[in-house]
């Protein structure tokens, strides 16, 4: 059920302490923590504390989180002193989402090339 914690989600058990992560910002609704396999000298995931598997089921669901969570990559990217910083939303593997649990990843501290991927 969407917002519930899953059992089987990798950040679902992040969010409840199961598995330890590099906590660099929490709120109420969001956690921020650093990428295990980073693909930029900055990559922070920020992920709401509530299940649901993508940004566009999170926007019809709970639109006010989905705002925390773009608010809070802001604040992240702020606080990591970065000029310019892109943060993206994967939905589907085709995308390279390898993680079912909405997250937006906060990139910078380098340049990005246009298109991406």
């Amino acid at each position: 059920m969407a917002g519930e914690p899953q059992d089987d989600c990798l950040f679902c058990k992040i969010v409840r302490g199961k598995i330890p992560a590099t906590v660099v910002r929490e709120t109420d609704t969001t956690v921020a923590f650093r990428d295990i396999n980073p693909q930029a000298p900055t990559h922070v995931l920020v992920i709401p504390k509530a299940h649901h598997r993508d940004a566009a089921s999170l926007a019809i669901a709970e639109p006010e989180i989905l705002a925390d969570v773009v608010r809070e990559a802001g604040e992240v990217a702020a606080e990591e002193k970065l000029d310019s910083y892109r943060v993206v939303f994967n939905t589907g593997s085709g995308a390279g989402q390898t993680v079912f649990h909405v997250h937006a990843h906060v990139l910078g501290g380098r340049g990005m090339q246009w298109p991406p991927g």
